[in-house]
Parts: C-alpha cells; sequence; structure tokens
C-alpha cells in the first residue's frame, strides 16, 4: 500500500514488530488532524515501546503528503484508495450526519501484536486522550 514521503508497505512487512492502525475518515478535518498530530507528537514513544504507527484514510498518497506537510506529521499515512483494507477490518460503515446517510471510515484503532493478531480494538474512537490510552496498551503487551 502506498505511504506517505513515497515507497510501498503492508502489513506482512511489519511481522515481528506491534503496529498500530489507526482509521480515520479524510484529511485536513478538524478531528483527524488533532489525531495526527497527536501521533506525531508521541510517535517515538511509541517506537522506544517497540511499536510503528500508521495512520490510513482513503484519500490518495498525494493528498497525504500535502495534509503530512502542512501539519508537519511524522507519522506515516497509508493510502487505501481502493477501500479495500478499510472493508477487510470493518470500518467503511454508513454514518448519519445531519439527518443524512454515507458511507465512510469508522474512526477506529487496531493494535496488532508482533505476531500479527489483533490485541485491541478501539471503535467509535473519540480523540481527546486516545493516543496516550493506545501508548499504554502498547507498553502493556
Amino acid at each position: 500500500m502506498p505511504v506517505t514521503g513515497g515507497g510501498e508497505t503492508s502489513l506482512s512487512d511489519l511481522l515481528g514488530k506491534i503496529v498500530v492502525l489507526y482509521f480515520y475518515p479524510r484529511d485536513d478535518t478538524p478531528g483527524c488532524t488533532k489525531e495526527a498530530i497527536e501521533f506525531s507528537q508521541d510517535l517515538a514513544s511509541f517506537r522506544q515501546a517497540g511499536a510503528e504507527v500508521f495512520g490510513i484514510s482513503r484519500d490518495t498518497v498525494a493528498k497525504h503528503d500535502r495534509f503530512a506537510a502542512k501539519h508537519a506529521l511524522t507519522v506515516p499515512l497509508l493510502a487505501d484508495v481502493d477501500g479495500s483494507v478499510t472493508e477487510a477490518y470493518g470500518v467503511w460503515v454508513e454514518k448519519n450526519m445531519y439527518g443524512k446517510k454515507a458511507m465512510g471510515i469508522e474512526r477506529a484503532t487496531f493494535l496488532i501484536d508482533a505476531q500479527g493478531n489483533i490485541a485491541r480494538i478501539w471503535r467509535k474512537v473519540k480523540v481527546a486522550g486516545h493516543v496516550q490510552e493506545v501508548l499504554d496498551a502498547v507498553r502493556a503487551l
């Protein structure tokens, strides 16, 4: 899957490492920006705890690169343009916003252990305090 800054990555490449995969609806929206900034600010702490962190949405890698540059993001962002990963993780859901129903990404985070198993899932994430909660869970593995 394309990743910010060029190149490709896949979860199979990361076997043996703890992975935090956070799904977010769209680049450059208020909640998504706050979440990406907070994960970026704590990226060194996640890596010190042995984890790699990736954000993922259905935006293109070009849009991710602009988003990352605009907000000085250091967390790598994956581009799931065809939606195969968001569908596989069950986060492509019907959402109801202002009385209108539409399909979109549910804000969710998956903690994947070094063996490639999902150790913990957070669904319908509220951004405030979430990054610290995930970091605590990584440290507890």
